[in-house]
């Protein structure tokens, strides 16, 4: 497929679980653009945060610990200080503290470079919950993934069980609201959807369908 010109930048935004991962790493590829999993970055921090045994409300050693670490994307995996991290980072704990520290505003200026950083090259694929309002609002195409809580919390389940964890479904499906509304009601850049974000529900869609309507928005 032709972009309309290069670099090209799609941001991708969306709820726990909507599927954004997934989808823009498969449009990444399609389209030989870089890829940015902006939530790979508060979890790197957040599992970071839960060994050194520091609380998530702690604002000013949370940040201190951004410019302490050694955060590397390589392909697939996801290295902390040189070690592969990419599994643990997945787990229900580290994504709660994650989604915890995410509401804090000097935090999140503080690794907002880094993202941009990755905007290199033919373009970019970038996914999370602020990268069409507040990281990258000039982007080419914006996109609003959604999904209702009940199918995200199965996706999320099945994800968690095939990596061999033990979850529970309503357990899962309960915390996945409570990020919802974290997310959604947190000062700092809050989830919503951008004026020009075409919005797209994926509970009926398959993975192909939802990678498939969103390269026709493209043209």
């Amino acid at each position: 497929m032709k972009l309309p010109k290069i670099p090209y930048l799609i941001a991708i935004d969306g709820p726990a679980g909507s599927g954004k991962g997934t989808i823009a790493k498969l449009i990444s590829k399609k389209l030989s653009l870089n890829y940015l999993d902006s939530g790979a970055i508060y979890r790197v921090i957040a599992f970071s945060a839960i060994i050194n045994n520091i609380p998530s409300d702690q604002v000013l050693k949370l940040t201190s610990l951004v410019g302490s670490i050694n955060m590397k994307f390589e392909g697939e995996d996801v290295l902390l200080n040189n070690k592969v991290i990419t599994d643990k980072i997945r787990t229900p704990e580290v994504s709660k503290f994650s989604s915890e520290i995410a509401v804090h505003s000097k935090l999140r200026d503080e690794i907002l470079n880094l993202q941009r950083s990755f905007y290199r090259g033919n373009g970019l694929v970038a996914e999370g919950r602020d990268m069409t309002t507040v990281v990258f609002v000039n982007a080419d195409l914006k996109v609003y993934l959604d999904a209702s809580p009940h199918k995200r919390a199965n996706r999320r389940y099945k994800q968690l069980i095939l990596k061999g964890n033990n979850v529970n479904i309503q357990e899962l499906t309960c915390e996945i609201k409570a990020r919802d509304k974290r997310d959604t009601e947190r000062k700092a850049s809050p989830l919503k959807i951008a004026d020009e974000a075409k919005i797209l529900n994926t509970d009926d869609l398959t993975i192909g369908q939802t990678v498939d309507k969103i390269l026709t928005f493209i043209n």
